[in-house]
């Protein structure tokens, strides 16, 4: 059994950039699609797919590359079972000076940090990405 699946997508992701894989499968939940959709919005992911073989719906990720080298450069999980790492929206810090993005849980959803600030709200740090 699984205890962390959002680390687990992560994981995925990162180890699929590292050797230039096109697509990632990921098994589906609501949480991971709402992740996976702000990295495509953001520009870190090309395509985010909802799929459905016979018993198991699962998530299709397409990587992006520019100039041969993958989007993401980093992929790190803040928040885990283990230790939840909640921020107020005043104690938020810009991701590398504010070239990278986090991306939190929050009362409103999950959702980029630069929204959450624009709302001035805070929440769980899930992970941030650059």
């Amino acid at each position: 059994m699984m205890t962390d699946p959002i680390a687990d997508m992560l994981t995925r992701i990162r180890n699929a950039s590292l050797v230039y894989k096109k697509e990632v499968v990921v098994p589906f939940s609501k949480v991971k699609m709402a992740i996976a959709g702000i990295l495509a919005r953001e520009g870190y992911l090309a395509k985010v797919e909802e799929k459905n073989d016979s018993q198991h719906p699962y998530i299709l990720l397409t990587l992006k590359y520019e100039d041969g080298q993958p989007v993401i450069q980093n992929l790190k999980r803040i928040s885990t079972p283990g230790h939840r790492r909640y921020v107020k929206n005043d104690e938020m810090k810009p991701v590398l000076n504010g070239y990278g993005m986090a991306i939190l849980s929050t009362p409103q959803g999950i959702m980029g940090d630069k929204q959450a600030r624009k709302l001035k709200i805070g929440g769980e740090l899930i992970c941030e990405v650059y």
